[in-house]
Parts: structure tokens; sequence; C-alpha cells
């Protein structure tokens, strides 16, 4: 919807966006729909589970465990900020999203995002103690500097959001208000500004190399310590006990930064439409948020235990 202000420049100003997503692949519309329906609630019920095997079972109930509870309460909200409205999409031919609704989902998307980037490097630093400082772990990774480490997290992830949206936000758009994406996200409605976007641009590219390189730092100087300690250790069967501490998040961190390299820095592919570029991108935004408790419950032998007790509770209930 586009409306005319009447001043000296009479500048054709955007009220609502419209979300291209898969318009162009309108035959994979109803298929699409159940898959991506399904995923999300695998995803809703997996991450649900592990937050209420944490919340109940004591062993659990430790920094490491609670690090993971905010991975899950992450992987539920991420997908939930462009899933439902992107099944409304494929199910409608409506796929307009208003100025402040685009606005909203870009900045919970990117601190979401943000966050579990935050989170992923905080975790890579408590296997790094757990592994490296075993004796000191406890008297290192108190509840009370895991609690701060958490706030840290969610706390420049949303304040990091905050600068690119109000900065992407105020930039204007004339152009077009076809956003060539499923969701609101800074590349793409940067692309439709008919002003300077040098200053966006600008702090996505300081503030990315600050925070986002800074975490994959620590993520990775924390794992290049984490193995250099597991080859030191002689016995196999120390290795293996040490290397299965790590494993589920060093699966997650590839996971993870795999599909964010994929998804923003891989080449656009010249022999397949747009739209299938993007349904490759939605398959990828999707599925990691699944995956992650899959992995956790399968390769954590204390989550399979509580998980475990949690499915023979509800069965005993129903039984009831």
């Amino acid at each position: 919807m586009w409306t005319e202000e009447m001043d000296v420049y009479n500048i054709t100003t955007v009220t609502q966006f419209i979300l291209i997503g898969l318009s162009d692949l309108p035959e994979v519309r109803y298929p699409l729909f159940v898959a991506f329906l399904i995923i999300y609630q695998i995803t809703l019920l997996g991450n649900g589970v592990i937050l209420l095997a944490i919340v109940t079972e004591r062993k659990l109930q430790t920094p490491m465990y609670y690090l993971l509870a905010n991975l899950s309460l992450l992987d539920i909200f991420c997908p939930s900020a462009t899933v439902p409205n992107m099944l409304k999409n494929l199910l409608t031919k409506d796929h307009s999203i208003s100025f402040v609704g685009c606005a909203l989902q870009l900045y919970f998307l990117v601190a979401l995002a943000g966050t579990e980037v935050f989170l992923l490097a905080v975790m890579a630093y408590d296997r790094y103690v757990a592994i490296c400082f075993p004796l000191n772990y406890s008297l290192i990774m108190t509840k009370v500097r895991c609690v701060q480490l958490l706030f840290g997290t969610w706390a420049a992830g949303f304040l990091n959001s905050f600068v690119h949206t109000m900065s992407t936000f105020s930039l204007s758009f004339c152009k077009s208000n076809s956003v060539n994406q499923y969701y609101c996200d800074i590349p793409p409605v940067m692309a439709l500004s008919c002003s300077s976007t040098y200053v966006a641009e600008m702090l996505v590219l300081v503030l990315g190399g600050i925070f986002g390189v800074g975490a994959f730092l620590i993520t990775l100087i924390s794992y290049i310590y984490i193995v250099s300690t597991i080859l030191k250790i002689r016995s196999a069967e120390g290795k293996r006990k040490a290397f299965s501490t790590c494993a589920s998040h060093l699966l997650v961190v590839f996971l993870f930064y795999g599909t964010t390299i994929f998804t923003y820095i891989r080449p656009t592919s010249s022999q397949h439409s747009p739209g299938r570029d993007r349904l490759i991108s939605m398959l990828y935004g999707v599925i990691t948020p699944m995956l992650n408790p899959i992995i956790y419950s399968l390769r954590n032998t204390e989550v399979k235990g509580a998980l475990r007790k949690v499915l023979h509770l509800r069965i005993c209930l129903q039984k009831e």
C-alpha cells in the first residue's frame, strides 16, 4: 500500500511490504505448508521437552544445562518470529506485512539470532572450563556467573538488534515494497531504500565484525584449547569421555555457522530461480532449530535419562 506525502519533494513512502517468499513457485505451496507445519511442531515439541526435562530433573540443574535451556528457548522463539507468518503466506494470496510488523519481525529475528551467536560462545567457554580446568569448574562457573553471562548474551543480542533496526527503518523507502525473502531481514529491506544506506551498511559491518567475529573467535579458541587438552589425555576411555561432554555442542556450532554461511555468504546460483534459492534458505532456517534438541537428546546420556523419566511420568499420569 502506498501513500503520497504532500511535501515539497512529493516522495512516495511505503506503509506496508510484500513478502515475495515462494510466490514464483506456486506449485509447491501446499506440500511446503504441510512440511513446514510438521517441522515447526516437531521444533516446539522437541525444545519444549528439553526445557521440561531440565526444569524437572534436579541432576540437570547445573550451568551447562541452564545454557542448554536458553538454547532451547531461542530455538522456540526464533522460528516463531517467521514460520507462522510464512505458513499464512503459503495458504493465502495476501503476502503483505505492515511497516511496523516488518520492523518488529526484523528486530526480534536479528535479536534472537544474535543472542544465539553469543550463547554458543558462552557454551564453548563453559566446555573449555569443564575440560581444561575440571577441578576448578564449580568455582569458575557458579550459578551467579552463569546468570550474569546469560543476561549479557540476551542484552547484547537485543541491543545490537535495536541499533540495526533503527538504522534500517530510518531509511527512505520509495522504490518498491517487495521484499525478496519470506521474512523481513536487513539485506532485502535495505535493498528497497532510495536514500543512502552507507551508515546502515557500516553499522552492519562494524558491529557484525566486533560482536559476530568476536563471538566466533571465542568459540574457535575455546575448542582449540579443548582439542589440545583432549589429545594430551593418555587413555582412550578418558579421551572418549572428555570428547562426549562437548560433542553435542560442537555439532550444534557447525550446524549453526554452516547454515548461516550458506544463507548469507553463498553466491546466488545461476542455475536455479530466485524462488528455489529462497526455498533452500527457508529449509535451512527451520531445520536447524528442529535438529538441536535431537542432537542433544541422542548424544547426551544425562539428557536421555531425564527424557525417559519425563516420558515415563507422562505415561503413568495418562494411565491414572
